[in-house]
């Protein structure tokens, strides 16, 4: 993925093209032949020639069929259903729009009762949604300037005025931050994605020094140095597992763990002091 990438299908999308160029796309993207993916979808390899070629129109419900084989984001599946001349089939809507108003609900539940844990929800572009109360105190002392509206959590976890000098570990974590960020430019081709991933590779992070250590690779810790202290912490991730809007499939909940039993007892301490 590159700049090349981005500005090439920056360029795509201001000249529409046929369903056909997009399938295509999107088939050789997850690296599967015409006869894998047409064994897949249950049709034919030369029908599937002839959708791609725009010999053939293919139907709505093929359509459909198709970005699911090829594991197409909702977002894209509409840009297919256009293409193929077909109205979107997915809705986006607004977390405060009623009907998301159990998602929401239930967004908000697992912030909480995550506590006295941080724990955060983003959106696609890792754009700062919700957060519960113990994310705050951890970003004590950044500037205000960088917590401002899009608040962008992997920029701010690079920059050297944001996290990054407080990492303690920041050339493992950024290294796993990018390589999650790389999977998610592969998985949704993502324009501002891909810028992003371009942005974050300038800063000045260091490269790591050697692998990680077989006793320490089941998870990457996050370390964070607080008040004269380290705080390690570990990350989970959720996301909304059959979501039909747009706006859930893009969501992300991130809860972090303590990973020692101080870090354990500071959040504990932290807690208690809010009241």
């Amino acid at each position: 993925m590159n700049a090349h990438a981005s500005t090439a299908r920056a360029e795509k999308s201001a000249n529409p093209i046929h369903i056909g160029e997009h399938l295509r796309e999107w088939r050789q993207r997850r690296h599967l032949s015409q006869l894998d993916l047409a064994v897949d979808a249950e049709i034919s390899a030369r029908h599937l020639s002839f959708v791609e070629t725009g010999r053939s129109a293919p139907s709505r419900d093929m359509v459909l069929k198709l970005a699911e084989r090829l594991d197409v984001p909702l977002r894209e599946r509409n840009v297919l259903l256009v293409a193929a001349g077909f109205a979107p089939a997915f809705p986006q809507r607004s977390l405060d729009d009623p009907a998301l108003k159990s998602a929401r609900e239930a967004i908000n539940l697992v912030l909480k009762a995550h506590e006295p844990n941080p724990a955060l929800a983003y959106d696609r572009h890792w754009n700062l949604v919700s957060a519960n109360r113990m994310v705050a105190p951890l970003l004590e002392g950044v500037p205000e300037r960088l917590l401002g509206q899009p608040f962008n959590i992997l920029r701010l976890a690079f920059h050297p005025e944001g996290l990054a000098p407080r990492t303690v570990n920041l050339p493992e974590w950024a290294a796993h931050l990018l390589e999650r960020l790389h999977r998610q430019c592969e998985a949704t081709a993502d324009p501002e994605l891909l810028k992003l991933y371009q942005d974050l590779k300038s800063y000045p992070i260091p490269a790591r020094s050697a692998p990680i250590a077989p006793d320490n690779n089941v998870a990457i810790p996050f370390k964070l140095r607080l008040n004269g202290e380290v705080l390690s912490f570990i990350s989970t991730t959720m996301v909304f597992g059959t979501p039909v809007d747009i706006t859930l499939q893009e969501l992300a909940l991130e809860t972090f763990f303590p990973a020692d039993e101080l870090t354990a007892e500071r959040m504990r301490q932290m807690a208690a002091g809010m009241g």
